[in-house]
């Protein structure tokens, strides 16, 4: 079976590079499942895990917004933030899910943005607590 290159980057670092077999990403549309030969796009993406197979493994990595690119022989995920499920502290990511609840129940006097911040910070907290959960199967 053929592979292709997927890199994921971050501002601060390369998180993730290595040959897979297949991709799936959550775009602003949905979801987008990539295999080699997939015709070039970009796209942005939402706060969600990123699936990756290799071999017979799957790999979650929590991406946090950005771009995936998609090219004829690699995929290129340009990411606000990335991590790994092993770099994952999910008792803080936990009580990062509690403290965003807490200030989108208590929305009364809160601006929009405020709000648009507090829901951001739950999706990266589920997305992370998902992550981690999924290699601990």
């Amino acid at each position: 079976m053929s592979t292709f290159l997927l890199e994921i980057v971050t501002p601060e670092r390369v998180v993730f590079s290595h040959e897979v077999d297949s991709l799936t990403v959550r775009g602003i549309e949905g979801e987008l499942g990539i295999l080699p030969s997939h015709i070039p796009l970009v796209t942005p993406l939402q706060v969600a895990p990123i699936v990756a197979k290799v071999g017979g493994k799957i790999i979650s990595i929590a991406v946090h917004g950005g771009f995936v690119e998609v090219q004829s022989d690699k995929v290129i995920v340009l990411g606000e933030s990335a991590e790994l499920p092993e770099s994952i502290d999910v008792e803080r990511a936990i009580a990062a899910r509690e403290r965003a609840e807490r200030r989108l129940s208590a929305r009364g006097n809160q601006d929009r943005i405020d709000h648009r911040r507090a829901e951001l910070a739950l999706q990266r907290a589920i997305t992370r607590i998902n992550v981690s959960s999924n290699t601990k199967k």
